[in-house]
């Protein structure tokens, strides 16, 4: 059972009053930001995991997360419900689910071939090249390995080039409707 909450709504709330009403841990990394765009969107990503933690467990209290070596959160007191979060300039995600799973979104944007070189595998570097929309492209394939880099836990390794050729992982990609952002939900194929 997989959840997926995608907010584009970045300026649609008091930010101080949302503020006022998420765990201390979540403000102070909010706070953080230098911007104020970063701030909301740091916001909006928990306010849609509190939104799911309601709905799908009945979970009312603000969650405090707890982190793995590498960085990958959970949520202190529930260890079985599996998250995650992401955001860019045109939107929040969150990924609910009772699996691990990993999620990113990413704005379609222009990019640098050195980027290209240093995180695409050969075939990858073809996918882009051949595509009517590059950067879309780029984009998609970029979040796909990060969301599968946020589902096993690494976070970005220098070995972004073949992430994509482990075995095991079921990928969901999605594009919005005005082009504008990407998302990619990565899951383990479950074996029956």
């Amino acid at each position: 059972m997989m959840h997926i909450y995608l907010s584009q709504d970045i300026w649609g709330f008091d930010l101080d009053a949302a503020l006022g009403k998420i765990s201390g841990q979540r403000r102070e990394q909010a706070v953080k930001f230098k911007h104020e765009l970063g701030q909301r969107l740091c916001v909006l990503a928990y306010q849609l995991l509190k939104q799911g933690l309601s709905e799908v467990y009945g979970i009312e209290e603000n969650p405090v997360f707890e982190y793995n070596e590498h960085g990958k959160p959970s949520i202190v007191g529930h260890p079985k419900i599996c998250f995650n979060l992401s955001h860019c300039k045109e939107a929040a995600i969150c990924a609910i689910s009772d699996q691990p799973v990993g999620v990113d979104v990413e704005s379609v944007r222009s990019f640098n071939e050195s980027l290209v070189r240093y995180t695409m595998n050969e075939d990858e570097i073809r996918q882009i090249e051949s595509s009517e929309d590059q950067a879309a492209a780029f984009i998609r394939l970029w979040t796909m390995k990060e969301s599968a880099m946020k589902l096993i836990g690494t976070g970005i390794s220098n070995d972004m080039k073949h992430v994509l050729q482990q075995e095991g992982l079921d990928f969901e990609t999605f594009i919005d409707a005005q082009g504008r952002f990407v998302y990619s939900i990565c899951r383990f194929i479950v074996k029956n």
